[in-house]
């Protein structure tokens, strides 16, 4: 008896090490193909050069635009959040919450606020066309995303 409890030892530790690699393997293939999480809200898409002349008409203007996407299913607050460029020019978004799944679009001039368009009611373009950086931050001023272009492009995303 003491040899076959002995030979089935043996043989429950060999299939648990060929199992091994089998298992070891997982991860590593899982990791293969793993791509960084998304963040909450980001900054999606810039135009940051107003298409045609730079007249400053309010309709030039308002071709100049900053979108923000909220890739969570819930709807985010965003009252007191701020969208920046270098220069010091500052949007700050009064009552607005943005739905889950969702994109607003920061428009540079003048015009009527709706769920998916506002804007900063400017008679001057904000982004420069040649380097800019756009920054996101939240009511409490913490770095929320960035995007930069032209010879200012420092680690931004687009």
């Amino acid at each position: 008896m003491s040899k076959s409890i002995t030979a089935r030892r043996l043989t429950a530790a060999a299939l648990t090490v060929g199992a091994l690699p089998a298992v070891l393997a997982v991860p590593a293939t899982a990791a293969d193909h793993h791509r960084a999480p998304r963040p909450n809200v980001e900054i999606s898409d810039v135009q940051y050069n107003s298409p045609g002349r730079d007249d400053r008409s309010n309709r030039s203007l308002n071709r100049e635009w900053v979108e923000i996407t909220n890739n969570t299913r819930r709807t985010i607050n965003l009252d007191g959040w701020t969208l920046r460029d270098e220069d010091g020019h500052r949007y700050t978004f009064d009552h607005y919450r943005l739905d889950g799944r969702s994109t607003v679009r920061v428009h540079t001039g003048r015009g009527r606020d709706t769920d998916t368009d506002v804007y900063q009611d400017r008679r001057n373009y904000v982004w420069d066309n040649r380097s800019d950086t756009a920054t996101l931050r939240n009511d409490h001023g913490r770095f929320i995303d960035e995007t930069s272009w032209g010879r200012n492009r420092h680690g931004g995303r687009h």
